[in-house]
């Protein structure tokens, strides 16, 4: 069967809470990566791009691992809302 690539893969209906360092990350919007949140490159033919996120001072951030948040990159409890 071959993916709807319309949608992103949800990869889980949960965030991904972290202690993130400041610096540059990419966030995984096709939920494809093996590396979630972060970006491996496995969007690639899939219409996706991952999304460039600046953490400036060290905190702890929700990701969205479901994909379907109205706040990129971060959770909005949207995973809630999935069947």
């Amino acid at each position: 069967m071959i993916p709807d690539m319309s949608s992103p893969k949800t990869c889980a209906k949960s965030p991904e809470v972290m202690e993130m360092e400041p610096g540059t990350y990419w966030w995984c919007s096709c939920g494809f990566s093996s590396t979630q949140p972060f970006c491996d490159g496995a969007h690639k033919d899939k219409g996706f791009k991952p999304l460039k996120v600046e953490i400036t001072e060290k905190k702890k951030v929700a990701w969205c691992l479901c994909k379907h948040t109205s706040n990129p990159p971060f959770c909005d409890g949207s995973h809630a809302k999935l069947s």
